[in-house]
């Protein structure tokens, strides 16, 4: 039997990150879906693992899916886990049989009308929480790519959360109730303690606080950046790109770099710096054992609500701000009116509308949004919207395999692009690429793209970069591009933000193109 949701609003407004310092800052397992600092409308969700969490990794090479109990103590075996099962099946599989056996009813308390509340297609109802590696584009597209060092996916069970509506002010705890759930009186004790940490954390019984200030992260000396392709070997790779274009064997190639960063930061402390700096309304924080996801992202790689509606947002074409108010509405009007990056965004376009046409009603996709500019603190990016419903008989996990990876991250036509990129990149991207967010238990879903983002792990930390590559790229710009969107990202571990410099026409001194900048 489906387990309900119950809602429990607390008094006043609290600002998620002073929820998640408090509440979750030394859990090892937690999340935070962040709407963005001073949001003024969305939502965000906090939540943390607790004894009853299921954590699900996937393997792309053993082709399986291994289940843990991150809360279950290993000397006492306190808690309902035991030991690792590890399933011969893929990550969509696993949730296309847990979700359709967990399916929750409606809330059971009373709600609005508002977007997020009871009624309404929007929100998360509690599910499962984690991210999606590119590398799972094996399985559902069938191309070759290299072995992630990273699980290649990895998602906590969510039977509780709290929600934050930054355009009502409210912050509503969530929880699934029923056999395996909480009971009324256990959600009631669970809203006593938070609300009585938050108000002991605060000092004060007033809960309307402000956003903490700032952490710094501590970086104790320089720290060392290693490009997997330096600024001559991405040239030409760029030019390999134009010559398979021309060739015939793909219209659009994203081509992508790894940067490796000798740092290793508290990964709060550098999600506290990432956010301030490069605001977004798809970031968020995902920490998950020892790897932790911290990411600013742009972009909804896919969206589909619990009545069926799929959308998704495919962001092509990239200009850098200028703190100067003509330079920087120059710099838009040229993104804006570039025959280069408006015919990259239409590319993506037509893959997506192709995309979502195999899981769509007949005649259902629909471009709602094309090729409208939206600004962002550190860049101008070009962006449009496409929209459909949900095919009879499919669901949102359906619509997720089918659409993965976002075509916007590979290139046209995708299981080409992706082999000629897997060969001309020379390793994994990882969870750069993929996608994080929630399958709801309701069918609801709800993915951004892990771009602009960060991994942290005991190795250090890494930066996924890129830009999409036509028979119209300037190598030099293009290589620029990379510069840019991994700026803000190398500032917060304290890296350098350029490539290391070198005479033309010295040989690279490492194998691969591999660049090293101290």
């Amino acid at each position: 039997m489906p387990a309900p949701i119950r809602r429990f609003p607390l008094p006043g407004w609290w600002d998620p990150e002073f929820v998640y310092l408090t509440l979750y800052r030394s859990c090892s397992h937690s999340f935070w879906l962040d709407a963005g600092v001073a949001a003024g409308d969305g939502f965000s969700y906090l939540g943390a693992a607790d004894a009853a969490s299921r954590f699900v990794t996937a393997s792309v090479p053993e082709g399986t899916v291994t289940v843990t109990f991150p809360e279950t103590d290993p000397d006492s075996g306190a808690g309902v886990g035991g030991g690792a099962v590890t399933l011969p099946e893929t990550i969509f599989e696993f949730l296309r049989e847990d979700l359709a056996a967990a399916e929750s009813e409606p809330d059971d308390a009373a709600g609005t009308d508002a977007a997020g509340g009871r009624g309404s297609e929007s929100g998360f109802r509690l599910g499962w929480v984690g991210w999606l590696g590119y590398e799972l584009g094996s399985q559902t597209v069938g191309a070759s790519v290299h072995d992630s060092r990273y699980p290649d996916a990895a998602l906590l069970q969510v039977d509780r959360a709290i929600e934050f509506d930054h355009a009502g002010l409210t912050v509503t705890l969530l929880a699934r109730t029923g056999p395996g759930g909480a009971t009324a009186g256990t959600l009631e004790q669970w809203a006593a303690e938070v609300l009585a940490a938050l108000r002991a954390a605060a000092g004060t019984s007033v809960s309307r606080m402000p956003a903490q200030a700032r952490a710094d992260v501590r970086i104790d000396a320089p720290v060392a950046a290693h490009w997997r392709h330096d600024p001559e070997r991405y040239d030409a790779l760029i030019r390999h790109c134009q010559a398979s274009i021309t060739a015939g064997d793909a219209y659009q190639l994203c081509l992508t770099n790894e940067i490796l960063v000798d740092a290793h930061p508290d990964p709060v402390d550098a999600y506290l710096r990432l956010r301030a700096g490069s605001p977004s309304h798809h970031g968020g924080l995902l920490r998950f054992g020892e790897t932790a996801l911290l990411s600013a992202s742009p972009e909804q790689f896919l969206a589909v609500s619990r009545a069926g509606r799929v959308s998704t947002r495919p962001i092509k074409g990239t200009r850098r701000r200028s703190t100067g108010v003509i330079r920087d509405l120059a710099l838009r009007t040229e993104l804006e009116t570039s025959e280069k990056e408006r015919a990259e965004n239409l590319m993506i376009v037509d893959l997506m509308r192709n995309d979502l046409g195999r899981i769509a009603e007949l005649g259902s996709v629909a471009v709602t949004q094309l090729l409208d500019v939206e600004s962002y603190a550190h860049v101008h990016q070009l962006v449009s919207t496409v929209e459909a419903r949900l095919a009879a008989g499919l669901t949102g996990v359906d619509a997720v395999e089918f659409c993965f990876p976002a075509g916007s991250m590979t290139g046209v036509p995708k299981p080409s692009a992706m082999g000629i990129l897997d060969r001309l990149e020379a390793g994994p991207r990882g969870i750069y690429s993929g996608a994080f967010g929630y399958f709801g238990f309701d069918g609801a879903v709800d993915l951004a793209m892990v771009i602009r983002s960060i991994v942290i792990d005991r190795d250090g930390a890494s930066i996924g970069t890129g830009g999409g590559i036509t028979a119209l790229s300037d190598p030099a710009e293009e290589i620029e591009e990379t510069r840019i969107k991994a700026a803000a990202l190398l500032d917060v571990l304290g890296a350098p933000k350029t490539h290391p410099a070198r005479p033309p026409g010295t040989p690279s001194a490492t194998p691969a193109g591999q660049g090293l900048v101290t």
